[in-house]
């Protein structure tokens, strides 16, 4: 990511956000607050409704043809102008009322290969086939269901509020986030030359660990780069009885793990965060065989631009070195560049604009400044490397009950994102999410 100096930075800030004081909030927005109030509370059970019904249909990346057949119809419905299959499956809903910022609102829409285990009375039961033809289960694990119905709910009462408002609405609907694809999808697609390139980006996202009714929020670096690496390691297979004839690739791979070991804990500056993870380990059929190859796949976290580039370099030497070490053939490894991720950097005068009003709307107690985490979310690519101000903000979807029974002697952690046990509080969370996002869009546009 280009890094810029503050004063150069600010020079590219619209100039509605840049002559207000960080946390400003406009006085006229606190007149408008019981009227979103009203309009959430309208339709909260709707809402609901539409949250159980995307969680019980929930689908993997780049196959969200229902779900996004369902949200831009509710945003047809409301008069924005709708165009579908954008970046494959993508929505894009523009709403324009008269001369005025343009705001960008995501949420995405895809679910992951997980079989639901929650018990819940809406709880997924789908099966289906990936992309390797294994049959997996397919569960809303990370609250993609809760950005969706937030982002429809969103779009109901500004809609209903235009007379409240000046300038134009941006609303995608975001395939692909799990795999880091969808976003970048979406721009080659033409998102910001075909629509309205916006001046400011929103987003939220589920929080399975925080009480529904609070917000977590990062100033600045938020979520790390994220690179998926493969590796291949070969060998030359035979008799297990007979390694002397052989090259074995799953001592060179053992090996490789090991060694990969090295490159967070002696490589890598100790303040600098970064991350080595093999999560995939793939060789050999039977016992008594020596297999030709071993399958690798490494996910890496990095901070720093510097660091990634070093950490590449390293695991593809560490690589090569091992299979050397054993007069093995040179193994392959590639970068998987169509799932990389660049970092997510929270523009801070955004922030601290937008959280200075959630602290008026929900009160200090129930906003939580949150450190940056090293997982990844390609909402980051909407800011153009810094050129166009972005915030997320995590929204606490667990209800006080769960919170609670969970930090007492012997009870159970909660189940994180991307578990088969995670669910959410529908109606606060829904109600938490509208109401901010909708407050957080009108902080910006509001007459």
């Amino acid at each position: 990511m280009i890094r810029r100096s503050l004063p150069c930075l600010l020079l590219l800030l619209p100039a509605a956000l840049s002559a207000k004081e960080p946390g400003e909030v406009e006085p006229r927005l606190k007149e408008h607050v019981p009227l979103v109030d009203g309009h959430v509370k309208e339709q909260l059970p709707g809402l609901v409704d539409m949250y159980k019904h995307l969680h019980q249909n929930p689908e993997l990346s780049f196959k969200e043809e229902k779900s996004a057949a369902l949200i831009a119809g509710e945003l047809k419905k409301l008069g924005f102008e709708v165009t579908e299959k954008i970046g494959i499956t993508g929505v894009v809903a523009v709403l324009k009322n008269g001369d005025g910022p343009t705001v960008l609102v995501r949420a995405d829409m895809d679910a992951l290969p997980v079989i639901e285990q929650t018990g819940v009375p809406y709880a997924s039961k789908v099966m289906v086939r990936d992309k390797t033809n294994r049959e997996v289960g397919v569960m809303h694990a990370c609250g993609h269901d809760v950005h969706m119905t937030c982002w429809v709910g969103t779009a109901r009462v500004l809609t209903a509020m235009k007379d409240k408002w000046k300038g134009t609405l941006v609303f995608v609907a975001q395939p692909a986030e799990e795999i880091g694809a969808g976003a970048k999808a979406m721009l080659e697609d033409g998102l910001y030359k075909r629509f309205p390139k916006p001046d400011y980006c929103l987003a939220l996202h589920a929080d399975a660990l925080l009480e529904a009714g609070h917000i977590h929020f990062t100033e600045g670096l938020a979520m790390a780069n994220v690179d998926t690496v493969e590796v291949v390691i070969k060998g030359k297979g035979g008799h297990g009885a007979a390694p002397h004839n052989c090259i074995d690739p799953i001592v060179i791979a053992a090996k490789f793990v090991i060694d990969l070991q090295t490159i967070v804990s002696r490589e890598v500056n100790p303040v600098d965060p970064a991350v080595v993870t093999v999560g995939s380990f793939h060789g050999g059929t039977k016992a008594n065989i020596i297999p030709n190859d071993v399958k690798l796949q490494i996910t890496v976290r990095s901070t720093k631009d510097s660091t990634r580039k070093m950490i590449l370099e390293a695991i593809e030497r560490k690589a090569k070195a091992a299979a050397a070490s054993a007069n093995a053939p040179e193994p392959e490894v590639t970068v998987r560049m169509d799932e990389f991720t660049p970092k997510l950097e929270n523009n801070v005068d955004l922030t601290r604009k937008t959280v200075g009003l959630f602290r008026q709307l929900l009160g200090e107690d129930k906003l939580h400044a949150r450190p940056t985490i090293m997982g990844g979310e390609d909402f980051s690519r909407y800011s153009l490397n810094g050129q166009i101000p972005v915030f997320m903000y995590f929204l606490g979807s667990v209800s006080a009950d769960r919170v609670a029974l969970s930090k007492k002697d012997g009870g159970s952690p909660l189940p994180g994102a991307h578990t088969d046990g995670y669910y959410p509080q529908p109606d606060l969370t829904m109600k938490t999410g509208v109401k901010t996002m909708s407050l957080a869009v009108l902080n910006l546009l509001v007459k």
